[in-house]
């Protein structure tokens, strides 16, 4: 035979190598996630397949029906120096491990052609057996018998001579495995067909069934459905093209005929002319059109001889089918074109094959990396849970440090902002209780003196924050619900503080010379300070409610798993709400010391405090009586004298207690304010060494039992089943990147 042109044959070189890395794809089962480049022989049982792969590829495949097709059948001839054939088993796209295992432990010993041909039979026996495969039923009880129990001791695998399992498809007529064939040789051309069971309309006694009719069309539409398949269908000449079920089904995925190949068999049947003419009409695309066209070879009948099959082409010298195309007629034009299509396809597909694996691995990575790290046992279980909490701890020291640059997280997330708030809270806090903590308005002695509020004011992002900050809704947090206050409000201090210290004097009197009794103080401080509890409740609210905000949204930032979550939140939650009820109560002690105890204080402030307001009223009182003098306003001693002796002993008495009043409520009030804020919010929410902050920690999680652990990171089976079903994806994938770089 000529050798093809150097271009040519450099060509037929490339398609070879790409056609085995294909091939390679398909043993690892590449094709359940990518469609792979391949040629598929469909049809009828009787539709003359058998004889049409044996002219093909030369192996004799058995006419008994006992041995018809069961499974796909991959054939693979490729050129070598040395001539062999080998046999083995692909396990099924969803093959158990066992099962898998048990059939890939089968595999023939590099057989000659001769001694392939021989054994072909007992082979296919042994694979039938490998598989699982049925072939009759007991007449008794409808189910398998064991027909092949003596030959699964001739498979050549000593290490699984008794096996530990039994396959999945025990007991079925057909099955998902794929029969490798390798056939190699010096003057063998690169091919590579998979035929699938041929489709059949009435079950056999004993052996199939309508559910096996079933099974079988849905395994020939499966490999037929990919774009990249090449369906070879196998039409009988005797029967009319229009009643032909395989193209009908072929039609379903490949509506345009583009990649469906028509071969007509069995053109010794058709013995009328006008049967003649039609199909060779047909090959000439007059009728039933297809782009790849349609091919006429000779089947041989199940009682033919090999003497009267290898003459079975000289039909074709015969009229009508000699006016045919010669490139359309014979089992040499087939076997050409079938090389050219699947080389060209090889090329062609080959850099889109290459991406898809590559945007499915990426694809099939980002799914798993969604699911988190593997969960499977304590030690995997807790090493997950410290993860979580690492980060949580991390967001928290962010949260507390305003450590906010650069992180996505906290730009888009006010709860977060967990320090800001607070702070927002606090100046809020300190200005309202300056401005509305005292029950009754002190008097201003001094008119000239004005406090300036200049709280947030021209701060549109710290007021924004302190308005989220500030709003609360009751069913927001129903499980704070009897630890915060929902009283916010509070009233402006009242008028007429003088005409109530007077009545309260007046009503609380003893036997005293122009005093008044430290009950008369007490009291009145008791009352004064009476909004206090209200406001540091209400403050501590806020506080508690932005701590929780950010537990909640830091915890689902870091986790990501809405199962988890949930069981981390419900597990740490009691904890949580102690330590909140513990902050408060550190605020509600800060006010029992403040207003239970008896008024008292070292600071010296207070001495200056109500000796100024003692002078400031005397100064009041001068320049009344003063009059103009050089550069500045002259009173008489006289005037002083005067104006320090007429008052009665009540004025006297309510101006000495208001002022008192007023020096000390100034003092607490700067301490109350400080001590809530550095003892109640610092200490016990935020910095201090128990705060609810800490709940969520590495040693929290070190400390956690087997079965706590399990209840919180443990994978649902779900779960478990996608993480294991990626993982063998990944593994594929990964094998066929690698396959593909080769």
């Amino acid at each position: 035979m000529a050798q093809p042109p150097p271009a040519q044959q450099q060509d037929l070189l490339v398609s070879a190598s790409l056609l085995r890395k294909i091939d390679k794809l398909r043993e690892r089962n590449i094709g359940k996630h990518v469609p792979l480049p391949q040629l598929v022989v469909v049809g009828d049982q009787s539709s003359g397949k058998s004889s049409l792969l044996e002219s093909l590829t030369g192996i004799p495949f058995p006419r008994d029906v006992e041995l018809c097709t069961r499974y796909a059948t991959q054939i693979t001839q490729r050129r070598d120096d040395v001539s062999r054939v080998e046999v083995s088993i692909i396990p099924g796209p969803n093959a158990s491990e066992a099962h898998k295992k048990h059939v890939e432990g089968y595999r023939t010993d590099a057989l000659s052609p001769d001694d392939f041909r021989a054994r072909f039979p007992s082979i296919l026996h042994e694979v039938n057996a490998r598989m699982g495969i049925r072939m009759k039923r007991s007449p008794d009880s409808g189910y398998a018998s064991d027909e092949f129990a003596s030959d699964s001791d001739d498979i050549p695998d000593p290490s699984m001579s008794v096996p530990t399992h039994t396959p999945p498809q025990a007991g079925s007529v057909f099955s998902e495995d794929v029969l490798k064939i390798e056939i190699c040789g010096p003057a063998v051309d690169y091919l590579t067909v998979i035929d699938v069971p041929g489709i059949f309309r009435t079950p056999t006694a004993g052996v199939t069934t309508k559910e096996d009719m079933v099974m079988v069309r849905n395994m020939v539409r499966w490999y037929i459905q990919d774009s990249r398949t090449v369906i070879l269908a196998v039409l009988p000449s005797n029967i009319d093209i229009s009643n032909q079920e395989i193209l009908t089904m072929a039609e379903e995925y490949d509506p345009n005929g583009e990649r469906t190949l028509g071969i007509l068999t069995k053109p010794d049947l058709v013995t009328e002319p006008s049967a003649k003419a039609s199909v060779c009409n047909i090959v000439r695309g007059k009728k039933k059109q297809l782009t790849l066209g349609y091919y006429l070879v000779r089947s041989r009948g199940a009682d033919q001889c090999d003497a009267e099959f290898g003459r079975r082409e000289d039909l074709f010298k015969e009229a009508p089918w000699n006016a045919l195309p010669s490139e359309r007629v014979g089992v040499r034009a087939l076997k050409a074109r079938l090389a050219e299509l699947l080389g060209h396809m090889a090329r062609r597909e080959f850099p889109k094959l290459r991406k898809d694996i590559s945007d499915m691995l990426q694809s099939a990575e980002r799914e798993r990396n969604s699911l988190g790290p593997s969960r499977k046992d304590e030690h995997e279980q807790r090493r997950f849970l410290s993860s979580i909490a690492g980060q949580f701890q991390n967001r928290v020291r962010q949260a507390l440090e305003a450590q906010y640059a650069g992180d996505s997280a906290f730009e888009n997330s006010i709860e977060l902002r967990l320090v800001t708030q607070v702070v927002n809270l606090a100046d809020a806090f300190s200005q309202e209780f300056q401005d509305r903590a005292a029950l009754r308005e002190f008097e201003t002695i001094n008119e000239e003196e004005e406090v300036e509020d200049v709280h947030l004011q021209g701060n549109s992002s710290a007021n924004r924050i302190l308005e989220f900050a500030q709003a609360i809704d009751p069913e927001d947090f129903p499980e704070l619900e009897s630890i915060i206050s929902h009283e916010f409000e509070v009233d402006y201090p009242r008028d007429g503080i003088t005409e109530w210290i007077s009545e309260l004097y007046t009503r609380s009197r003893g036997m005293d010379l122009g005093t008044f009794s430290s009950a008369v103080w007490a009291g009145a401080w008791k009352e004064q300070s009476s909004k206090w509890p209200t406001m540091s409740k209400a403050f501590m609210s806020r506080v508690i409610v932005a701590i929780h905000r950010f537990i909640t949204a830091a915890l689902r930032d870091v986790c990501l798993d809405p199962n988890v979550r949930d069981e981390l939140w419900s597990t740490i939650l009691d904890e949580l709400l102690q330590q909140y009820e513990a902050g408060m109560a550190a605020a509600d002690f800060l006010v029992a010391a403040e207003r239970d105890a008896k008024p008292y204080t070292l600071d010296y402030h207070f001495n200056e405090s109500r000796q100024r307001s003692r002078g400031e009223r005397i100064a009041d009182r001068l320049k009344l009586l003063s009059f103009d003098g050089d550069y500045r306003n002259m009173v008489t001693i006289e005037q002083v004298r005067s104006a320090t002796e007429k008052k009665s002993n009540m004025e006297d008495v309510v101006e000495k207690l208001h002022d008192d009043l007023s020096a000390y409520y100034d003092i607490a009030r700067k301490r109350f304010v400080d001590n809530v804020l550095n003892q109640a919010v610092n200490y016990r929410l935020l910095f201090g060494p128990s705060t609810p902050l800490g709940v969520l920690s590495q040693e929290w999680v070190i400390g956690l039992r087997a079965d706590q652990l399990e209840a919180i990171a443990g994978e649902s089976p779900s779960i478990r089943e996608s993480r294991e079903r990626l993982a063998r994806k990944i593994a594929d994938l990964t094998a066929a990147k690698d396959i593909l770089r080769q």
